[in-house]
């Protein structure tokens, strides 16, 4: 499965992501992976949940991106759930290959059985209608 959490800059995206990062922890049976640009997030991201900064890997673009989240699903079966904040800000800001990127996320989460949530710092009519289905 694949949700998207949209909106602009302030309308509260991340708080809401924080939120179902630290739900997940305490419900979940598998593990649950928080990926962020930059360092903001290491204080409200509970510890047993795994938080990775791409910026530490030298993540730009979506198809290292992609490359990227396969990974972290392929090496660990464990991987239940995975949270992306900001997507736009790791990937950049074409909306169609964000669209393009979006459609293989989705196959892959129904290959490997993870649930991806990303946070998309635009309002739903700026974005192409095959990135809409995944609004949640």
């Amino acid at each position: 499965m694949l949700k998207l959490i949209v909106g602009k800059k302030g309308t509260g995206k991340t708080k809401l992501l924080i939120s179902m990062v630290n739900d997940a922890v305490a419900k979940s049976d598998g593990k649950v992976v928080c990926i962020e640009k930059g360092k903001k997030l290491t204080y409200d991201i509970h510890h047993g949940a795994r938080l990775i900064d791409t910026e530490a890997y030298n993540i730009a673009g979506y198809d290292v991106f992609f490359g990227f989240l396969a990974g972290v699903t392929a090496g660990d079966f464990d991987v239940n759930e995975v949270y992306v904040d900001s997507v736009l800000k790791i990937c950049g800001s074409d909306r169609v290959k964000l669209a393009e990127f979006l459609d293989k996320i989705n196959r892959l989460s129904e290959q490997d059985n993870v649930t991806f949530i990303f946070t998309v710092s635009a309002d739903e009519e700026e974005l192409p209608d095959t990135a809409k289905k995944y609004i949640a």
